[in-house]
């Protein structure tokens, strides 16, 4: 028999059972389109937070404060504050291939401004900062290294700031106060939305570190060192010289510090996201077991329902493979039916989770293409067991059957 006339007999024996081969199929479909969900929702959740990283600045390398010990009680990250501004000085002056370094103190406190107040994040800064983390000045410019110097009371602050405290106007050259210390505003930052932790980056007002620590917090450490690398190539080896240097400095004392890099943050942030992405697409695949075995059972009952015609087309000289090929390409049909509806719904799902439920998706074409070849393989496979059984009967035993 021809190929093209047994792709028409399968054809025409899926037609006959219309709702039943639906029914079969459905169990693919839901696989499917599982997967092609899941898969589209964890490539978009990864790209999300992978442009959140790359919106945190180029090649930042973050110095932490950690592992303390004291009296016998250790601690680790954060456990203590012991960074110096003299090491980010030493950092800038000693360690090649940099292009910026910000001492960073962080602080919340009240803002007060045109009889309004707020609640905001006070953040001690070097002019380094905003080009260290991508950050466009929209209004006004950033303060000077002389600011610096001069402890000066001037501040750049965010559009969450902005709207809170100065609506509807321009707020460059406005005072506002934080702990009743006047703030001349200096310049406004771009928007630059939610950080990847939900926190949002614009409610915040910089002033220079030196002017934090000596004015505003009355504090001798900072939080963290903000270190810019020249390039991605060399972020290791500006790590590693970091920790030496830093390590130096301590002279021999346990290290009370902690360096990472802007990849392993990233690496971080996506691990948990592929997890997930895996533990989901695991249980998308045991339903395409399922809706395979389900393909499997159905062909069985085919073969059952169809024996005396296998019996009539044996016995006037159609061979074993020809039957073979004929139940084979039925399954396979039958699992690309539930492979394209499962592309649809997959693709319709994923849309639907993005507008709705402001899940991030991005589909992949590959994951299409895996879809279409999975499909294909279950047909093969669940049904190859019942087209080889349908190949084998004896003829005279299935014209005899009732």
């Amino acid at each position: 028999m021809r190929f093209s006339s047994t792709i028409r007999v399968a054809l025409r024996a899926l037609r006959r059972n219309k709702m039943r081969s639906i029914l079969t199929a459905l169990g693919i479909i839901i696989g499917i389109g599982a997967v092609i969900t899941v898969v589209s929702m964890g490539n978009g959740t990864k790209a999300r937070i992978e442009a959140q990283v790359a919106a945190l600045g180029r090649n930042i390398i973050t110095v932490y404060p950690g592992s303390s010990s004291s009296g016998g009680m250790r601690g680790g990250f954060g456990s203590s504050v012991t960074l110096t501004v003299e090491d980010a000085e030493a950092i800038a002056a000693e360690v090649a291939d940099i292009d910026g370094v910000s001492p960073e103190v962080r602080d919340r406190n009240q803002v007060l401004a045109n009889g309004l107040n707020w609640s905001t994040n006070i953040n001690g800064e070097s002019p380094d900062y905003p080009y260290i983390k991508n950050w466009n000045i929209v209004a006004g410019s950033m303060f000077s290294d002389q600011d610096v110097k001069s402890l000066a009371k001037v501040a750049v602050i965010g559009k969450t700031v902005v709207d809170q405290l100065f609506p509807n106007e321009d707020p460059i050259g406005q005072t506002l106060r934080i702990r009743n210390l006047p703030f001349r505003v200096v310049g406004v930052l771009d928007v630059k939305g939610f950080s990847l932790f939900g926190s949002d980056q614009d409610d915040v007002v910089i002033i220079p570190y030196t002017s934090h620590m000596k004015r505003v917090s009355r504090r001798a450490n900072i939080s963290t060192i903000l270190v810019q690398g020249a390039s991605p190539e060399k972020l290791d080896v500006v790590k590693q010289h970091i920790e030496d240097l830093l390590t130096q400095r301590r002279k021999g004392r346990e290290p009370d510090f902690t360096v990472r890099t802007q990849e392993e943050l990233a690496a971080t942030a996506t691990a948990n996201s592929e997890a997930m992405t895996f533990l989901l697409m695991g249980v998308a695949l045991v339903s395409l077991v399922v809706g395979g075995i389900g393909v499997m059972n159905i062909m069985l009952v085919s073969v059952t329902e169809r024996t005396r015609e296998i019996g009539i087309r044996l016995a006037i000289g159609a061979h074993g493979r020809d039957v073979l090929t004929q139940f084979l390409i039925e399954a396979i049909l039958l699992s690309l039916l539930g492979g394209v509806l499962g592309i649809l719904s997959g693709i319709g799902a994923s849309n639907l989770a993005s507008i709705y439920m402001g899940i991030p998706t991005l589909i992949a074409p590959w994951s299409i293409g895996v879809a279409v070849g999975v499909s294909s393989v279950i047909g093969l496979c669940f049904g190859f067991f019942p087209a080889l059984k349908a190949a084998r009967l004896d003829p005279i035993e299935a014209l005899r059957y009732e």
